[in-house]
């Protein structure tokens, strides 16, 4: 099956999307990722994408669509998780076509619903492990008291510069100007399921396990 996952910076997409890797063999595809993979890659899809970062312009969406066609017919398994793709009507009509013309399709998209107010507190108080990419919370996942990330044993702790309530709020405008039309386009594709994002972490999985189930 292949997944969308939907919400706002900070959902918990990345989060979700990792779970799912591991408990249902899927494969990440993650637009950022494969951006940087296909920079340093060597090949001629990657010689473009570092030709229009090189100039700082953004990268179009028929070279990210590009990038996608090579990895939905170049690997195996169960499935493939869109996350933070697509992000306009335009590349989800992009995506449809692409996944017609090779005999696939999306199975579910999944909306992760957050309150703004709520979502800004939460991403205000995140940090990362600077090895693994572990994510702590001084709230709800507060970093290991002897100072060791608790899935790699790194010392290192880094906080995004724009995870600030003012970049926050304009991430969330960005978001709710581009994005939130798709999710009336998959709701009348009845492909569309929400779950609760501020849920706990294993409460938001199991949701979306009873999803996949249906």
């Amino acid at each position: 099956m292949n997944l969308i996952l939907l919400g706002p910076p900070g959902a918990g997409k990345g989060t979700q999307a990792r779970h799912l890797v591991e408990k249902h063999g899927m494969t990440q595809l993650s637009t950022g990722d494969m951006l940087r993979e296909a920079k340093s890659s060597g090949s001629e899809m990657g010689k473009k994408v570092a030709e229009v970062m090189a100039r700082g312009d953004l990268v179009t969406d028929e070279i990210v669509i590009g990038l996608i066609r090579e990895k939905l017919t170049g690997e195996a398994g169960g499935g493939f998780i869109f996350d933070g793709f697509p992000r306009t009507l335009a590349q989800a009509d992009a995506l449809g076509t692409l996944l017609d013309e090779i005999g696939q399709s999306i199975g579910k998209v999944i909306e992760i619903r957050v309150d703004d107010e709520a979502l800004i507190s939460r991403i205000s108080a995140r940090s990362s492990c600077a090895s693994c990419g572990e994510m702590y919370n001084d709230i709800t996942k507060p970093q290991p008291a002897d100072g060791k990330c608790s899935n790699c044993g790194g010392t290192e702790f880094t906080r995004r510069a724009d995870d600030n309530e003012e970049s926050l709020r304009q991430r969330l405008m960005e978001y709710y100007k581009k994005t939130s039309p798709i999710i009336g386009y998959y709701h009348a594709k009845n492909l569309l399921n929400a779950v609760d994002g501020l849920a706990e972490i294993d409460a938001v999985q199991k949701s979306i396990s009873e999803i996949l189930e249906k």
